[in-house]
């Protein structure tokens, strides 16, 4: 329902003030703020009470030596856990033959400079997995502010650019829709490697190896805004 005397709504603009409706976009290539790895530690044994106390031993070597790097290490935190009995394959009656262990670890690092060390390092100890490392943004990263103010931007030059082309100016600003700014999520926990990511499966050397040499994968943020103006009457 309309007011006497107020100027409706038109979605389109009118002659007095046409409507100019454009897109903008950004896509920023940025360095990751944190790395990610997946740490799996098991045990076996054909008792149920030495494989757990066999997996305690190694799960607490493991996170002692990735909280021995101190501020590197943001933040660590145990996944799944599971005793599960193997059973024979011969016999008459089921009989367990042995017990497998396992549990989960996550750990997120900032300091990149340690990050090869430490993953060298994890892999290295007996019956221990290593998944990663998987690179991201943190979700308030300045990044994600920047892209979005680029694809404001471009969406003011590219509505100025129609307006020139029609020989008059933008008068008002009607609508910004933000319609995403989104990076990439990284992938769950033991899921296959996306490119740039390496994995290290069960070690157990007799002498320390090398700290890789783990190069950041660069992230990638995009940013999309619709906006819509108003036009000075342009003379056609």
């Amino acid at each position: 329902m309309t007011t006497q005397g107020a100027t409706p709504d038109v979605p389109y603009g009118t002659p007095e003030a046409p409507r100019l409706a454009v897109r903008g976009e950004a896509h920023l290539e940025v360095d990751p703020e944190i790395a990610r790895i997946g740490i799996t530690v098991s045990a076996r044994g054909s008792d149920r009470r030495d494989a757990l106390a066999d997996l305690t031993r190694r799960n607490t070597a493991v996170i002692d030596l990735v909280k021995s790097y101190g501020e590197a290490v943001e933040h660590v935190e145990t996944g799944a856990f599971s005793i599960t009995p193997e059973l024979t394959k011969r016999g008459k009656g089921e009989r367990v033959r042995t017990y497998h262990g396992r549990v989960h670890i996550t750990a997120e690092l900032t300091d990149f400079t340690a990050l090869g060390e430490l993953t060298t390092r994890v892999a290295d100890q007996e019956l221990t997995r290593i998944d990663g490392p998987w690179w991201s943004l943190r979700p308030d990263s300045p990044a994600h502010r920047r892209a979005r103010q680029e694809a404001v931007k471009e969406a003011v030059q590219r509505a100025r650019e129609y307006a020139e082309a029609l020989g008059t100016t933008l008068a008002a600003l009607v609508e910004i829709a933000d319609i995403g700014a989104d990076n990439a999520p990284y992938p769950p926990f033991g899921g296959p490697p996306a490119p740039g990511m390496s994995r290290a499966a069960y070690g157990g050397a007799p002498e320390a190896a090398p700290a890789l040499d783990l190069e950041p994968q660069r992230q990638s943020v995009y940013a999309q805004v619709n906006a819509r103006f108003t036009m000075a009457p342009p003379r056609l």
